[in-house]
């Protein structure tokens, strides 16, 4: 309850501001208050105004009425303010072509770009706070079902029991794209006993488990002892030559239990398998192929959502080539493996390769 008021504060602040033509104010108090309540403009009720002459003017009433859809009140806000199609407005006059010159085609096309192949919705809400033109263009249902499309594919033909795509896509449990998920796993492991049998050692062990989804179905996955300054900027790309590291892909799956389960199954890669190196002969290739299969609960934790996957099953599954034969070995989920949470890295979204 305190959060809803502090951020209800905020962004009224923030409204205000933008009407006193204060706008870089108001966007830092619109970031605030979205930061504490993300969906703050959903919950805050406005008076609309039947006379046009009043726009431009203070439009939130002393009695602090709400308003129900923001969308539709900005809309029609511009359809009164600009007759034409334009969506917004230079603030300042410049010699320089604005950006609302553009076709809505054109800048939609942009928009796309700003999302991405990588799902990059965050930068898709940030920029519709630059005003309320980009506001309505980052609410385009087509935008939203195209990125829930490529999440959930045919499992979302339908948009109930969800009133738009976007609280789809916000709403319903998924893996995040925008960084990578890590656990940390520590022990003490008893060393040999000393020649003069005196002593013995103890070790302890820590070693990093890392996973990382694309929206195309693809994950990497990697266990190192090496930390996560130095291991998470070379999962970036999927191209990385890392050794250890195994490929493959992942599905989501909503069981009867109403509990969202993401399976996963990775290898080696093919030509890592065999492999020539430049001081020495090509090694045999194994008579084997080993794949592991990990089974994960998502779940939310503190203030973030879908941070946290819980280990479920791991096994590993040895097919001989000679036989055809498949041994599976189902490894004892005991108290090593630890739940990953995730993390986001802001580089692994800071360029677009492709646009959604």
């Amino acid at each position: 309850m305190i959060a809803n008021k502090k951020a209800r504060e905020l962004f009224l602040k923030a409204v205000e501001e933008e009407q006193n033509g204060a706008v870089y104010e108001a966007i830092k108090y619109y970031k605030s208050a979205m930061q504490l309540v993300p969906d703050i403009e959903f919950k805050i009720n406005y008076n609309r105004s039947p006379d046009p002459d009043r726009v431009g003017g203070s439009y939130l009433e002393e009695n602090e009425n709400e308003i129900d859809d923001l969308l539709a009140y900005f809309q029609q806000q511009l359809a009164v303010e600009h007759s034409s199609q334009k969506i917004c407005e230079p603030e300042v006059e410049t010699s320089q072509v604005h950006i609302s010159a553009l076709p809505m085609e054109v800048l939609m096309y942009i928009f796309r770009w700003v999302v991405s192949c990588d799902l990059d919705m965050r930068a898709l809400e940030q920029l519709s706070l630059v005003c309320r033109g980009f506001y309505i263009c980052a609410r385009d249902p087509e935008i939203w079902h195209a990125a829930c499309l490529r999440v959930w594919g045919r499992n979302c033909t339908k948009i109930l029991p969800f009133t738009s795509w976007r609280e789809m896509f916000l709403e319903r449990p998924r893996v995040r794209y925008d960084g990578v998920y890590i656990s940390k796993t520590s022990y003490i492991r008893q060393g040999e006993e000393s020649l003069d049998g005196f002593y013995r050692k103890w070790h302890q062990v820590e070693y990093y488990r890392y996973l990382r989804f694309f929206p195309d179905g693809q994950v990497m996955m990697l266990t190192t002892p090496e930390e996560p300054l130095a291991t998470v900027p070379r999962l970036r790309s999927r191209n990385t030559r890392m050794e250890s590291i195994l490929f493959g892909h992942y599905r989501l799956s909503q069981d009867t239990d109403n509990q969202t389960k993401v399976y996963v199954v990775v290898s080696k890669r093919k030509e890592e398998v065999g492999h020539r190196s430049r001081f020495c002969r090509r090694n045999p290739a194994p008579d084997s192929d080993r794949t592991f299969h990990v089974g994960l609960q998502l779940s939310s934790g503190g203030r973030q959502r879908f941070n946290k996957l819980v280990w479920i099953h791991h096994s590993c599954h040895i097919t001989y080539r000679s036989t055809g034969e498949t041994v599976i070995t189902a490894f004892d989920l005991d108290k090593m493996y630890t739940p990953l949470f995730f993390a986001r890295v802001k580089s692994y979204t800071a360029f677009s390769d492709r646009p959604l």
